[in-house]
């Protein structure tokens, strides 16, 4: 799978100086993994690329507990979409200095400011997360900011076990891992799955196909 979607990137390199790559999934999908992955095998010493987590624009908890949602955590009112997108468009547009993107500590369940660096020599960008092929504002026009957003598919009920686990390493009691998956990501991840037929290209675990319908 990962070497027909190199070459696939490839090809979109040698079209444009600069290429931004959108890995839209489900909670749980895997789409940290597939970005790392990608990054690595074009550019194993990190001097042209960049990855940047959509998970960087979560809200801070102490804005999530003024607006009432930090239960909700993960909901697509709980990210900064706005900044989201400026900063994607910064990244297109401005390729003469280091633009400074967020990452997400998932020990302290927060995102870290200016963590990520953009280098102007970076030609491949590859950015993943859960609402990239949405339609409310302003996560269309996140979509426009990128050469392609691709949805990766998985088995539902691997996923969901990826999830639990992933919850219980970060300190969540079982009962309450399990509880927060059927609560709170399930719904977001039907929400995801919605905007399947808008990706150019959907990748599963036997590869990468056209979208249906």
């Amino acid at each position: 799978m990962i070497d027909e979607l190199v070459q696939r990137v490839r090809g979109r390199l040698r079209e444009r100086p600069r290429v931004l790559i959108g890995i839209a999934g489900a909670p749980g999908a895997g789409k940290s993994t597939l970005a790392e992955a990608l990054v690595d095998a074009i550019d194993p010493r990190r001097t042209e690329s960049a990855w940047i987590p959509m998970d960087g624009f979560h809200l801070a908890d102490v804005e999530l507990d003024r607006l009432g949602r930090r239960g909700a955590k993960g909901a697509i009112d709980t990210f900064d979409a706005w900044g989201y997108l400026a900063l994607l468009q910064r990244v297109r547009r401005e390729t003469s200095h280091v633009v400074y993107a967020p990452s997400f500590e998932r020990e302290l369940e927060q995102p870290i400011a200016g963590a990520i660096p953009v280098l102007p020599s970076a030609r491949l960008v590859v950015t993943e997360g859960n609402y990239l092929l949405d339609e409310s504002e302003p996560w269309g026009e996140v979509r426009a900011a990128l050469d392609e957003v691709w949805y990766l598919e998985v088995d539902d009920d691997a996923r969901r076990r990826r999830l639990v686990e992933r919850h219980m390493r970060f300190g969540k009691p079982p009962e309450a891992a399990v509880a927060w998956v059927l609560d709170v990501d399930e719904p977001n991840a039907r929400r995801v799955a919605a905007g399947r037929h808008r990706a150019h290209l959907v990748v599963s675990a036997a590869g990468g196909s056209p979208p249906a319908g």
